[in-house]
């Protein structure tokens, strides 16, 4: 119900043929540029602040341009960059320019999607990030999905060799440091083939023939403390896409004898390529797909494979249902939440409703149903061997037992026309109320309703509208489903979920804690939470924690029930949330679950949970503040 910023998208592709190759065969020289667009598309939900692409053409002579970018701003920025980029090369045309010599109508092509994390803003924040250089094998364009949270520690290293950063931030940082490497790579290169004798072209072409990116990466690397997915393209034509050590962002890739595609997500590159599951592989964590300019490709063991903790939460809420795991995974979460449901509901299903907001919630919804509905059929079974037992299994007892089903109903319908953020802030509230049509009379005055949802992260679409709209249909009870367990602890590999106070599980345990004179435990945690700069980053250790200990999931659970319900709302409330434990069991290979449990996998997460907590109590917004 409430829409969160989340990880970026970024795609790769690199062409093992001659254009001509691809002229002759799908009838355009500009297939790569043409696939990049649709993989970009069907990523457009990773990423609507911004876009960019880039482009690297092989084998061009001295004097012509090689590398072309192109970057725009606003949810249309994927559609403004290829009308640019098309008219441009219609311009050339115009004027004479052969197509496969047109700007854009390269062999290395780069596209990302941009959510911002850090909350900067502005075209310099936009990626791809370029470096330019007289030498190719110099140049360099950066992009990725990715959340550093050791920034300062990695900017540090830099200046201490010399450097100057234009600008504070993780990909300008990244940019420099990886750049810097490529340096000293040339250098050694330089010097070796040097000494053999070459110069000119032929000690430029030397270099760029034999520059070992795996070099660079494994001098870089070992400083990255996060959740990452970067990728490069060399002005060489080397491209590489690194995954970090613990799996927590994730990329997928796709090689065969035409063409090397990365992707963010596995069934972008089925789509667009129309390949069957198995067609498509993962990157291994601590791993590096590297293409070398000569169109070989390999990959690599950058970093020792640490535990596998890819995210849970992406599995969940983020990534496209139409990949096959994640539809499976999605109705096993709804299918480990029967137990819970029928218990709030009294095991009266005769008198209850089940639907399901928002369309993300569906797949969800269908396990549940599936679940409910193998419920039933056990009780059903005891029920006509109770009447068999008891002599009463006549035809009309069995009908009716055989006639019990699960109600599902569509209750609410979003209003896509309806924009709220066109309206002043005093009537934003009361337009926020409508955005969802109930369908009058889909349930019966006094039944149960239950609505699932994939998550709850603050709350405040719930408590601002979604309770409000359901309470018009009169049900006695409606009961709220998360798939998902309670959001505590905030992200920082990438997902825009940092600041502790807007955690609707936070406020509820902060709220009991008060409620019962707890404030001791508070300032306990904050106090450690101050002093952790003191204790060895390697034992380092979430003390946020301690203030959900003193209570159980349902308690919490229930005070976020009570706090999301307004006034006006006749109904009683619940809400239900899926158990970390239940969770493990529906998604076994996405144990990524810093959300939940505050297990963070590396040392920077847990520093920045704690300065999250310090900022809280400090009264600041950012846990990097």
């Amino acid at each position: 119900m409430e829409p969160i910023k989340h990880e970026c998208g970024v795609a790769m592709i690199r062409l093992l043929k001659p254009l001509s190759y691809y002229k002759e065969k799908y009838g355009t020289a500009l297939y790569g540029l043409d696939r990049l667009y649709l993989i970009m598309e069907k990523e457009h939900n990773r990423g609507q602040e911004a876009a960019g692409i880039g482009c690297v053409k092989l084998n061009v002579p001295p004097g012509k341009e090689y590398i072309f970018r192109e970057r725009a701003q606003g949810s249309g920025a994927i559609s403004e960059i290829f009308a640019n980029v098309h008219d441009r090369i219609r311009l050339e045309l115009d004027e004479g320019v052969d197509v496969e010599d047109a700007s854009f109508a390269g062999e290395v092509y780069m596209g990302h999607l941009r959510y911002s994390t850090t909350g900067r803003s502005g075209i310099n924040y936009v990626h791809p990030f370029m470096r330019r250089n007289n030498w190719c094998s110099r140049n360099m364009l950066l992009c990725g999905n990715f959340n550093m949270t050791n920034v300062d520690e990695i900017f540090n290293k830099i200046v201490s060799k010399g450097q100057h950063p234009r600008l504070y931030a993780d990909t300008f940082i990244l940019l420099e440091q990886l750049g810097h490497s490529l340096d000293r790579e040339n250098e050694r290169l330089y010097e070796q083939f040097h000494s053999e004798g070459l110069s000119a072209m032929e000690l430029s072409e030397a270099i760029s023939r034999d520059l070992n990116v795996a070099n660079i990466l494994k001098q870089c690397s070992p400083a990255w403390d996060g959740g990452y997915v970067i990728c490069g393209i060399v002005g060489n034509g080397d491209m590489w896409t690194m995954r970090d050590p613990n799996g927590i962002r994730p990329a997928f890739y796709y090689i065969n004898d035409e063409i090397v595609v990365v992707a963010s997500e596995r069934p972008v590159i089925q789509t667009a390529f129309n390949l069957e599951t198995d067609d498509v592989k993962e990157l291994k964590p601590g791993t590096a797909l590297i293409v070398d300019r000569n169109g070989s490709s390999r990959t690599e063991r950058i970093l020792p494979e640490s535990r596998y903790l890819a995210c849970s939460f992406e599995r969940i809420y983020f990534s496209r249902g139409s990949d096959l795991d994640i539809y499976r995974e999605r109705k096993m979460l709804g299918k480990m939440l029967v137990e819970q449901v029928t218990k709030a509901v009294d095991y009266d299903l005769d008198h209850t409703v089940f639907s399901f907001i928002p369309n993300t919630a569906e797949a969800a919804f269908y396990g549940l149903i599936n679940g409910i509905e193998d419920w039933l059929i056990t009780h059903k079974i005891k029920d006509i061997q109770r009447l068999a037992h008891t002599g009463l299994l006549t035809d009309d007892n069995i009908s009716r037992i055989l006639h019990r089903h699960v109600r599902r109903e569509k209750v609410a319908i979003k209003d896509i026309k309806l924009r709220t953020f066109i309206a002043e802030s005093e009537v934003r509230n009361d337009l926020a109320s409508h955005v969802y049509d109930i369908t009058y009379g889909s349930i019966n005055s006094g039944d149960n309703l239950v609505v699932i949802d994939d998550s709850i992260v603050r709350g405040t679409t719930l408590r601002s509208s979604i309770l409000g709209i359901l309470d018009r249909l009169h049900p006695g009870k409606i009961v709220v489903v998360s798939s998902s367990p309670q959001v505590r602890f905030p992200d920082c590999y990438g997902i825009d979920m940092s600041r502790m106070g807007e955690f609707i599980a936070f406020k509820a345990a902060m709220s009991l804690l008060a409620e019962r004179n707890m404030q001791h435990v508070i300032d306990d945690v904050y106090e450690k939470c101050k002093n952790q700069d003191s204790v060895k980053s390697g034992k380092a250790e979430n003390y946020v924690k301690a203030i959900y200990a003193p209570f159980s999931d349902e308690e919490i659970a229930d005070k976020i029930s009570e706090m999301l319900t307004p006034s006006f709302v006749k109904a009683e409330v619940k809400i239900v949330f899926q158990s970390v434990n239940d969770m493990h069991k529906a998604i076994p290979d996405h144990r990524g679950d810093w959300y939940f449990s505050g297990d963070y996998p590396t040392p920077g997460g847990i520093r920045l949970v704690n300065k999250a907590f310090v900022n809280y109590y400090e009264g600041r917004t950012s846990a990097r503040d």
